[in-house]
């Protein structure tokens, strides 16, 4: 790879990640919860909720992402966040002073790692989900399965962009945290499919073979990638306007 200034700021980026255990183990996270906690709970819980009137195969293997989604948030703000926090935003900054190269590098690790951990959960947690659900599951060949498990893994690359943007237009921790995590455990549980224009609650549909409200399985992807692609400029503004 040639040696440009956003190649060398991408090497940068991922040796951070790689030196930093709480990012390591954010990561981490994200697999264990998503592939999991689902697999667990279809095990012991998916003949029971199979006789249940509506009861979808596909989605409901991915349980384990209701936990998985919240270590991605943390990976993505503390990637960003943890730089502010610990003061070390400024020889960031001096070693890489062009703010759009040193945004770019680091929404390129952060989504690209997203991603790589993301992608093997999605299509793990569907096809283990699948195979412990005996008759009551859907095969991988059927419509929407595995889009589905791609679906989850392109879900929580840009759940992880999301986040980094919002840690780098508040640069908080607790605050970033704060606006990203609540909506989903609360208010879209609650609110339900009127809630259809969330990040969260949009970028899931394509956890749906049908898809659930006025949103289609990539219609919803697109609401999502609209909220980060708002989230990644609202950190850039913030990023160029005020000092480190």
């Amino acid at each position: 790879m040639r040696n440009t200034p956003f190649t060398a700021a991408l090497r940068s980026e991922w040796l951070k990640v790689r030196t930093t255990p709480s990012l390591m183990g954010g990561l981490s996270a994200v697999l264990i919860a998503t592939v999991g906690v689902g697999v667990l709970v279809t095990a012991f819980l998916g003949d029971a909720e199979s006789d249940n009137p509506g009861f979808e195969p596909v989605s409901f293997s991915f349980f384990g992402l209701n936990f998985g989604q919240v270590a991605v948030i943390c990976f993505g703000v503390l990637a960003v966040a943890g730089e502010y926090g610990h003061g070390t935003i400024r020889l960031s900054l001096t070693a890489v002073p062009r703010r759009e190269t040193f945004h770019g590098a680091k929404l390129a690790a952060v989504g690209g790692l997203a991603l790589a951990v993301g992608l093997p959960a999605g299509l793990a947690a569907v096809a283990v989900g699948q195979m412990l659900l005996g008759e009551h599951g859907a095969g991988l060949g059927d419509p929407g399965v595995l889009r589905a498990g791609f679906g989850c893994g392109i879900y929580l690359a840009l759940l992880a962009l999301l986040s980094a943007g919002t840690a780098t237009a508040v640069r908080s921790t607790a605050v970033a945290v704060g606006l990203l995590v609540p909506p989903a455990f609360l208010i879209s549980p609650v609110v339900g499919e009127e809630a259809w224009f969330l990040p969260d609650r949009a970028g899931q549909q394509v956890l749906h073979p049908v898809p659930e409200g006025p949103l289609d399985a990539w219609g919803g992807m697109a609401v999502m990638a609209a909220w980060t692609v708002a989230a990644l400029c609202a950190g850039l503004a913030v990023l160029r306007r005020r000092d480190a």
